[in-house]
């Protein structure tokens, strides 16, 4: 039986992650660029999704689809889509690809069809799994997420508890290039319960890796109430990066109670004060365009943008009321016009990026 991975720009990650896992089970995912015989596997986000439904269902083939919005929307994309694999799939895809051979209905926890669906009954211990194999990916460092941000699908797809790769494990897989990049909800994160860091844990970790490490920046961030004088050493002692990206997501603090943020807004400044004096560029992220964000919300952002972008950059995008998150269903208001122009400005002046206007961008550039 010949399985295939459908190459997505947006899923590159994923599909070294589940290759590499497919791979410890004795299958094969060849990567291609329209579904094929026997069976065809997406990976989808809620902004790539509508591009693939229609393919999908025309498939000539067996399709498995997986992904934040395939979690997220299991019914729906059950409806055109074979199978759904709901959640981590490191475990359940190799499963249901033994499953099908087998000649059985593919209906195992974890799965999703038309007419059946029973949950995963565990979770995926990271050190179980290879990170990636032949296709190189980004050191997933930890997963899971103790905050419940209201417009994040993270803590809804991996649960609240963080869980850790091993030091030793993440230094055998960052070793084997000339740089590292990790994946973590929050890098500063590593160790802990995500609430009360362990710097000490971080140290050991940065000292195993031999090579270029870079560690808070793209595709992982940090929070900025972990970032001090000792989190900041540590990039400056042991990691290649001289910037290092955190989420202040919003200056109102209004809004960031609402959102369940569990930091304020002079967090977010003094954790840029303090990247400056250390030499580090921040590079902060905002979301505009809240729902229930008042003029006078909106206005507390710009002006924390502003601010932000004197001693650092800014990294703007226009809210998605993403699936599976308290927020769904919402729709994005609209931007003041003094908002556009500003974050045109700043971006005129290589001071901001994002997507603030075209929310899709940022799924489509990378």
């Amino acid at each position: 039986m010949r399985v295939n991975w459908r190459e997505i720009p947006a899923a590159r990650n994923s599909c070294a992650v589940l290759l590499a896992a497919c791979e410890k089970s004795g299958w094969l995912l060849r990567p291609v660029a329209k579904p094929e015989p026997d069976i065809t596997c997406y990976s989808l986000n809620s902004i790539s999704e509508p591009r693939f439904r229609d393919e999908i269902a025309d498939a000539g083939c067996i399709t498995v689809a997986g992904g934040p919005h395939a979690t997220a929307c299991r019914q729906e994309v059950a409806t055109y889509a074979d199978y759904v694999v709901v959640g981590e799939g490191e475990y359940t895809l190799p499963l249901l690809l033994s499953d099908l051979e087998a000649g059985r209905d593919g209906h195992i926890p974890g799965v999703a069809t038309r007419d059946w669906y029973e949950p995963a009954k565990s979770s995926v211990r990271l050190d179980g799994y290879p990170p990636f194999s032949e296709i190189q990916g980004y050191v997933e460092i930890s997963r899971g997420c103790p905050y419940a941000c209201s417009y994040c699908q993270t803590p809804q797809i991996f649960g609240h508890c963080m869980r850790h790769r091993s030091i030793d494990e993440i230094a055998r897989y960052a070793n084997r290039y000339g740089q590292a990049r990790f994946v973590t909800p929050n890098a500063f994160a590593y160790g802990s319960d995500g609430i009360h860091p362990r710097f000490d844990k971080i140290g050991h970790l940065l000292r195993k890796c031999s090579h270029q490490i870079f560690f808070g920046t793209f595709p992982s961030e940090v929070r900025p109430e972990f970032i001090c004088e000792e989190s900041l050493a540590l990039i400056s002692d042991y990691c290649t990066n001289t910037k290092l990206h955190f989420g202040a997501q919003s200056g109102s603090d209004t809004i960031l109670s609402r959102l369940h943020r569990g930091h304020t807004i002079a967090d977010a400044m003094r954790a840029a004060e303090l990247c400056h004096d250390a030499g580090i560029t921040p590079i902060v992220d905002f979301i505009v365009g809240f729902p229930f964000e008042t003029d006078h919300d909106q206005r507390e952002t710009l002006a924390a943008i502003q601010e932000i972008a004197r001693i650092g950059k800014v990294h703007v995008h226009r809210f998605i009321p993403l699936p599976g998150t308290p927020l769904a269903g919402t729709r994005a208001r609209s931007l003041l016009p003094e908002t556009e122009k500003t974050c045109g400005d700043l971006a005129l002046g290589g001071k901001l990026t994002g997507s603030w206007n075209e929310p899709e961008i940022r799924f489509f550039r990378k």
